[in-house]
């Protein structure tokens, strides 16, 4: 069993892998996944050329480091992971109220400068809309009474979010990738 630690960087890494990639970290399934037989290995015969694993190779961390890299951010500036990694719960509700605005905005100001988003659906939210044949599942998803094929009618509960851009600085040099927030030390 993986510790709680562990668990909640692969959720991390998921999550923005998802988000950015529409998939999970192949280091990450290979992990989790547990069969009764081992994987079995594909042939090494005809494989890419030399320079296309080179690139595929280089690919993977960077995607890795990037969602790392946002993380770092969300944490800079709106201090996301100390609030996560707090135990909240000795704390009252008026107090929390205050933190998690203040959280909010910054966490919402990262988010804005970094990655631009769009909706899935641009209607009302609790407004009929039609889904039509042919539509991702992907993107859209069904609640509720699902039946019959589409088209199909029903109310926008969530609009859903894309990704439409994503701008984010210069990656720091390698050996710094790994670090979300460094840890602080007082000299006196």
């Amino acid at each position: 069993m993986n510790g709680f630690g562990e668990r909640v960087v692969f959720a991390f890494r998921c999550f923005l892998s998802i988000l950015f990639h529409a998939e999970i970290p192949n280091d990450i399934a290979q992990k989790l996944v547990r069969t009764s037989e081992p994987v079995p290995q594909a042939p090494v015969a005809a494989g890419p050329p030399v320079s296309r694993l080179r690139e595929a190779e280089r690919a993977a961390p960077e995607t890795f480091d990037r969602a790392v890299q946002m993380l770092a951010l969300l944490q800079r500036d709106g201090r996301l992971i100390d609030f996560l990694a707090e135990n909240i719960s000795a704390y009252p509700d008026t107090q929390l109220g205050a933190a998690v605005r203040t959280i909010h905005e910054t966490c919402r100001q990262v988010l804005d400068h970094y990655v631009k988003l769009e909706p899935i659906l641009d209607s009302e939210e609790d407004q009929p809309v039609t889904v039509q044949a042919g539509f991702d599942p992907a993107a859209i998803k069904l609640i509720g009474n699902v039946a019959g094929q589409p088209p199909v009618r029903g109310l926008l509960r969530h609009k859903g979010w894309r990704v439409k851009e994503v701008n984010l600085p210069p990656l720091p040099p390698a050996p710094g990738r790994m670090v979300i927030a460094p840890a602080e030390v007082e000299l006196s």
